[in-house]
């Protein structure tokens, strides 16, 4: 083993984790607020333990001194979709970004292992801005759904509780609920319109509500205390009636309320 301090040497891998993280969050929410469909569930990251690192270079046959270049996955992101379609929009996202750099892909869901494991893997050459200057560093992006990521996880314990070396048995196990964990996503695949419509209705709907009170609170700044009293109200009883429709156009009321209300405040 080389005595190099890991602890620095980690530190662009923690860097580019946290940034890719916030990159990938971030479009997350503004695919959202142009009211666009995001087949980004949630973002996850992680930077390997030096343990794992030595485990891998080890098995790889990876000399220490070439560890940046020879695992590539010391940066880890990991993508939770929704559905098996979403997971290759997300790819085509990754693939569209400038501030990074694909260098491979792996398909293991067209291919899957043998085991029954199926993520799609990005490889992607990221540039950390340090104190010495630009230094490229690789991360993997798994993108997966959700049942694949639960899958994933039960595998990972059992590999790392019988060292890599499972039982047939347990093996023979794990591909079926591979298969199983399949089978669901393929079934919500089926009723994957139905699924987003509904999840759709209901950020429209939780939108109109925020910008309702929001607005009522408006009125109370500049002090128009009986006419946000009235409206909210109005509200209360449109809300226990799930009246959608009443309650978008309460909201452009409120709305043209509010703007008298800054009108009267500027003269």
């Amino acid at each position: 083993m080389d005595g190099r301090d890991w602890s620095k040497f980690l530190l662009p891998y923690q860097q580019a984790v946290e940034e890719l993280k916030v990159k990938l969050k971030a479009l997350r929410t503004e695919l959202k607020a142009r009211d666009e469909y995001a087949p980004i569930e949630f973002v996850t990251g992680r930077v390997k333990r030096i343990s794992s690192i030595l485990e891998k270079a080890k098995r790889l046959s990876v000399p220490i001194d070439k560890i940046e270049t020879g695992i590539e996955d010391i940066a880890g992101i990991r993508i939770m979709c929704q559905f098996v379609e979403d997971i290759h929009r997300v790819a085509d996202l990754v693939r569209l970004r400038k501030d990074w750099k694909v260098v491979y892909e792996k398909d293991y869901i067209t291919h899957y292992k043998d085991s029954g494991y199926r993520s799609y893997h990005i490889i992607v050459e990221y540039p950390v801005q340090t104190s010495l200057g630009s230094m490229p560093v690789l991360a993997e992006i798994q993108i997966r759904t959700l049942a694949m990521n639960f899958w994933a996880t039960i595998e990972h314990s059992l590999n790392y509780k019988y060292r890599e070396h499972l039982p047939e048995h347990v093996r023979d196990r794990l591909r079926k609920a591979a298969e199983a964990a399949f089978q669901l996503d393929k079934e919500m695949s089926s009723i994957r319109q139905e699924i987003v419509d509904a999840q759709q209705d209901f950020e429209e709907k939780s939108g109109i509500v925020r910008k309702v009170l929001n607005d009522i609170q408006g009125l109370y700044f500049f002090r128009r205390v009986r006419e946000a009293a009235q409206f909210q109200l109005r509200f209360n009883e449109l809300w226990e009636q799930e009246d959608m429709w009443a309650l978008a156009e309460l909201s452009q009321e409120i709305q043209a309320a509010l703007i008298r209300a800054g009108k009267g405040s500027n003269t």
